[in-house]
């Protein structure tokens, strides 16, 4: 059996398979039904380790052990698999999600965040910084610096970035308004942006910057998060952005906001 190397790659990702399931897989899957060693000499796998592929694969829901002698196992349509697959990650994150939502109140949170503390006495604030690739990473840690705001968030993006925030920040801006924060948005508003931008309206300030295209965001004057690429230009995976912690520097670029704040137009 020859199957491309990209398309074996291909099913890696898509199926977060380890290259020894995706071959034995495949393999399965141009037979129909079949043995252990057929399968080890058809995919290339070593005998001693298909046995243990075919279990996980099974496991994972990607094919079925057929009972008799000797014991053979058969593989299930495509789409099936697909739906297998879809709901185990769903019961899966589940799980996970509870097990995490448990240790709010459980004593291994209180160890960890007493190690934080005591690690974080030594570090100058200055070096509290880092760069996050990936626009998930990105906006995880903006939600973050949103919900420990005590003062003021300003937040600069494009058309299609306002679209992709509605749902990642606005739960986290509607707390902060009820904290007192104080949100400014500005973002060059579009027709296809226009109904968010009014979303946002009604936990912050918004306003119209037609003529700025940037992408960055400034928490209680003192912490910048702002992003290096052009997100029209780039894949989300390839999204990189910088955080740091610089009183210094937060101010000033605040002050300038200020300024071209002035001229925005409200929404």
């Amino acid at each position: 059996m020859i199957v491309k190397e990209e398309f074996l790659s291909r099913l890696r990702k898509i199926f977060d398979l380890n290259l020894y399931e995706v071959k034995v897989w495949t393999a399965l899957l141009s037979r129909g039904t079949s043995t252990a060693g057929e399968l080890s000499s058809i995919s290339d796998v070593p005998r001693s380790r298909t046995y243990d592929i075919l279990e996980s694969l099974e496991k994972k829901g990607f094919i079925v052990m057929k009972l008799g002698k000797p014991i053979k196992f058969v593989a299930l349509k495509p789409e099936e698999v697909i739906e297998r697959v879809k709901k185990n990650l769903i019961i899966s994150a589940k799980e996970k999600s509870k097990r995490l939502e448990a240790l709010k109140g459980d004593e291994v949170l209180e160890e960890l965040k007493a190690l934080f503390t005591e690690g974080i006495k030594y570090v100058e604030p200055s070096d509290l910084s880092g760069a996050l690739r990936g626009r998930q990473n990105i906006y995880n840690h903006l939600d973050m610096l949103v919900r420990e705001a005590k003062n003021s968030i300003v937040l600069v993006t494009t058309p299609d970035g306002l679209n992709r925030k509605l749902e990642v920040l606005l739960p986290s801006f509607e707390k902060a308004k009820k904290r007192g924060i104080k949100i400014r948005i500005a973002c060059k508003i579009t027709s296809e942006n226009k109904k968010i931008a009014k979303d946002f309206s009604k936990v912050a300030e918004v306003r119209n910057a037609d003529n700025l295209r940037a992408r960055f965001m400034i928490i209680d004057s003192e912490q910048i998060m702002f992003m290096l690429l052009d997100d029209n230009d780039v894949h989300p995976t390839y999204d990189v952005g910088v955080w740091i912690n610089t009183e210094f520097f937060a101010q000033a670029l605040e002050q300038l906001f200020d300024i071209a704040w002035k001229n925005f137009k409200k929404v």
